[in-house]
Formats: C-alpha cells, sequence, structure tokens
C-alpha cells in the first residue's frame, strides 16, 4: 500500500512553482551533478523536513528526474516475468500520476549484480517526451501522458544487468551499449527510433556501464563515451572517432565522465582503479600526450565525481571522500565519511551532498579543509542519486521517493 505524507503548505505554494528548475536527466542539467538552486534543506530525518513520501512498487536503481511538475523514474515488478514500467508522481504532492508497462521480460532471464535492478538506468524527459533506456531490454520513447512511441533493442551480454544513462543530442538519442560479447555506441533518431549511426569499440572490448558526456571542446562538440581499456571522444553526429585515451586494466566502467577547466575526468573501472585528467583537443590516440594527470589512489568504482571551482571532488565505494586541485590532481584532503557509496554526489546551494548506500547523506561545505554540516539518515537504501528542483531534494531509496525541504 502507497504511503503518502503531505505537508500542506507546499501544496498550495509550490504546485506552479515546481517546474521553475528542472532536473531532467542523470546528474542533472549539463549531467555533472550541478544545479543552482538555493535554499535547499540542510537537515532531514524521517520525521523531520519530509514534504512527501511516498511508496514505490517493484525495485529500481534508476534516479530520479523532474520535469513539468513531476518526478520520473522506472522500476521493475516481478511478477511472471518482470514489468520494466515508468512512473510519475506529482512533485508538489507524491501522488501517482502515471505508471505503464514499458517492456515485459519472461522466459529465461540473465543473472544480474545482487546491487544492481531490472531498472537502472535514469529517464530523460525532454518537452512532452521521455526516453527510457533499460539496457539489452529495450529502450523507448514515451510522450509524457504515457503513451509509446516507438521500442527499440539492441543484443549484447550486459553480465551483471543494466547500468548507464542515455544522452540526448539535437535530434539523437545516444547509448553505451557495452556487453562481454558486442560492444558498441549507437545513436538512435529520437523521433523515430531508428539508428542514425552505430560505432563499434576498438578491439578489445568488454563491459562497461557508464553514461556519455557531450562537451564543448574549442570549435566542436564531443561525445565522451567511457568503456572497457579506453575512452573515446566521438563526433556526436557521425560517430567517428576524435581521440582515446587507453588504460590497460579498466572496465566494468560506471561513473559518468566530468568536464572543466579545460579537461575531461575520466574514472578507469575495475581491477586497479584510477581517476585521470585528458585534454581534449587531441587527435588519435592521445594516451602519451594529452593526459594531465592521474591518481591511483582513492578513486570510485561506482559514484561520479564532481567540480566546485578550482577543486575536484570524489568519494570512493568505500566512503573515502577526496579533494584534490582540478587542475594538477594534487591532493588536497582525503577523509573516510563512513559507510559505503555508490550513489553521485551533488553540488547545490552551496553545498555537497554525498549518498551513502545506508540510508545517510553526508552534507560537507566545499574547501580546502573537510568540515562537515550534517548527516541526515532515512530509512531504507540509497544507490539512486538525488534530484534538485525549486527549493527541493528528491531522494530513493529502495522503498520510497521522498520530497525534502527546507523548514
Amino acid at each position: 500500500m502507497r504511503i503518502l505524507l503531505i505537508c500542506a503548505f507546499c501544496v498550495a505554494s509550490c504546485a506552479v512553482e515546481l517546474a521553475a528548475q528542472d532536473w531532467p536527466e542523470f546528474r542533472g542539467p549539463g549531467g555533472q551533478g550541478q544545479s543552482s538552486e538555493r535554499d535547499l534543506p540542510l537537515e532531514w530525518a524521517e520525521t523531520r523536513n519530509v514534504a512527501w513520501k511516498t511508496a514505490l512498487p517493484g525495485l529500481g536503481w534508476s534516479s530520479p528526474v523532474v520535469s513539468g511538475g513531476k518526478v520520473w523514474i522506472t522500476t521493475a515488478i516481478e511478477q511472471r516475468g518482470v514489468s520494466l514500467r515508468l512512473m510519475a508522481f506529482d512533485a508538489a504532492t507524491g501522488r501517482e500520476a502515471l505508471n505503464v508497462e514499458v517492456f515485459h521480460l519472461t522466459g529465461a532471464r540473465r543473472e544480474i549484480n545482487p546491487k544492481n535492478s531490472w531498472a537502472s538506468p535514469t529517464p530523460i524527459v525532454e518537452g512532452d517526451r521521455v526516453y527510457v533506456h533499460f539496457g539489452a531490454d529495450g529502450t523507448a520513447a514515451l510522450s509524457t501522458d504515457g503513451t509509446v512511441i516507438w521500442k527499440q533493442r539492441f543484443e549484447y551480454e550486459s553480465q551483471h544487468g543494466a547500468g548507464g544513462s542515455p544522452v540526448v543530442y539535437g535530434g539523437l538519442l545516444i547509448l553505451n551499449c557495452d556487453g562481454s560479447d558486442n560492444a558498441f555506441v549507437v545513436a538512435l533518431d529520437k523521433t523515430t527510433g531508428t539508428v542514425k549511426w552505430k560505432t563499434n569499440r576498438r578491439y578489445p572490448a568488454d563491459q562497461a556501464y557508464t553514461t556519455p558526456l557531450v562537451i564543448r571542446a574549442g570549435d566542436r562538440d564531443q561525445l565522451i563515451s567511457v568503456g572497457a581499456y579506453r575512452a573515446t571522444a566521438y563526433d556526436p553526429l557521425t560517430g567517428k572517432e576524435i581521440w582515446r585515451v587507453s588504460y590497460s586494466d579498466g572496465f566494468s566502467n560506471v561513473p559518468r565522465p566530468i568536464y572543466g577547466h579545460g579537461l575531461v575526468y575520466i574514472a578507469t573501472g575495475f581491477q586497479q582503479p584510477s581517476m585521470i585528467a585528458v585534454r581534449p583537443d587531441g587527435l588519435g590516440d592521445v594516451t602519451k600526450t594529452h593526459v594531465a594527470w592521474k591518481l591511483a589512489r582513492g578513486a570510485p568504482l561506482t559514484p561520479s565525481p564532481l567540480i566546485v571551482g578550482d577543486e575536484f571532488y570524489m568519494v570512493n565505494d568505500a566512503g573515502i571522500a577526496s579533494c584534490l586541485d582540478a587542475r594538477t590532481g594534487t591532493v588536497i584532503w582525503q577523509q573516510r565519511l563512513g559507510g559505503t557509496y555508490s550513489a553521485s554526489p551533488v553540488f547545490a546551494d552551496g553545498r555537497i551532498y554525498f549518498l551513502a548506500e545506508q540510508g545517510v547523506t553526508i552534507v560537507i561545505a566545499p574547501g580546502k579543509e573537510f568540515r562537515r554540516l550534517a548527516t541526515n539518515p532515512l530509512n531504507g537504501g540509497l544507490l539512486a542519486s538525488m534530484a534538485v528542483s525549486n527549493g527541493s531534494l528528491f531522494l530513493r531509496t529502495d522503498s520510497h521517493l521522498y520530497r525534502i525541504v527546507a523548514p
């Protein structure tokens, strides 16, 4: 049964305002975990600063996105197979606004990682369209009223389930499809779902679970796509390679790359995770010429990093947070936060929010000295990243969706 807790003040005052600052994709506007929102909550708990709390059916680790006054997620319900669904909730009240099945899986199914779900990639909302991706189980476009416009599916063996989210570029929807048997990047016509270009990964290729990022470097756009053993910059209109950087021992990559200070920051994945900063003005193989710095200790396997001003922030899966000089990679401080981490941090309202798997959000002040501002517990696990919209934080646990507000 769905549990709904509503603060009366927010229903009247926020219904119109919630569309003012959208968070339409994984890691928000621009895809790098940054928000210009102000007056956000610093502290909360189950009985404090929760505007509403709504129970979610099934399980999914797609991060919430906010657009058009609604909070969008995907979920998977295991009933006579697996029902892969798109859901939307009224952002002001938490009431369910949409619940539609997009795909249904039947018969023998592969195993996925115990930490993963059947609905982990984050949807994208653009205007009156919602794009959902379930890895090798299918990709689709829907109207915001729940009508399925097109479906597409690609065959590849994703050993641990789906992870990476899609990205929109102009008229294209671009996906990383990195399986242990077949690895490629593909761009779909976002109106019809037909393939516009498809580029195979260079050999050797292997599984990865990353979300690409489009950047503007110099006088051209680049699609930064992180895969096993190398990351590649493609022309987003054609799929042609611009440059690539290799790392000999890195696969099952998860973090989304970020861009700042003229550098692309890339997490190299298993077995020995490192963080590298690459200048994006090269051509061809730039491994020996364009790596500005590399950090071999404290790099994450799962959470994506952040840039705030001149500092680079990250937390690894074991809960060690690091602050580095973004230009040189020099470590400024490292601090154990407590807990384990999969969600990507967010910078908003002058603070950095780190979400631990145990349901606790650690809030710190950015700067050259570590300063913890708050420790905020919720019931349930937190593997999805938060969304930020119009003075509110939207958090998804393994069982509920929350809207957190300042008092």
